[in-house]
């Protein structure tokens, strides 16, 4: 039986799931120090979408850092307040494999699991 770790309520978590899966993405482009940029932006059919990007070039200013698992990702303020609280995993299930966003802000998500609602 697996469990799910709490995050702090106001922290984003990444498992050693998705961690792992994120250095291998890095090290597949070549880079594998990088580290991975996590947002929202407004669009898709819930009305805001996730946006994961692996970079290299630090964060930002504004940004929000966490490191956890050997992954260091950069937040910033604006999708951070619909973010605290979420944990990122990395889902190998029959219904594909990807990043989840398991966020406890969402008040509905689309099927695809990409968009959702506050």
């Amino acid at each position: 039986m697996t469990t799910t770790q709490s995050p702090a309520p106001l922290s984003i978590t990444i498992s050693e799931a998705a961690a792992h899966h994120v250095k291998e993405f890095a090290a597949s482009e070549g880079n594998p120090d990088a580290d991975l940029r996590v947002g929202v932006k407004g669009g898709g059919c819930s009305g805001l979408t996730y946006m994961l990007e692996i970079v290299s070039d630090g964060p930002r200013e504004t940004d929000k850092v966490i490191d956890e698992n050997g992954v260091r990702l950069f937040v910033d303020k604006k999708s951070y307040v619909f973010l605290a609280g979420t944990i990122l995993e990395y889902s190998g299930g029959l219904n594909g494999k990807g990043f989840v966003f398991n966020n406890p802000n969402a008040k509905t998500t689309c099927g695809c699991g990409t968009s959702f609602s506050v």
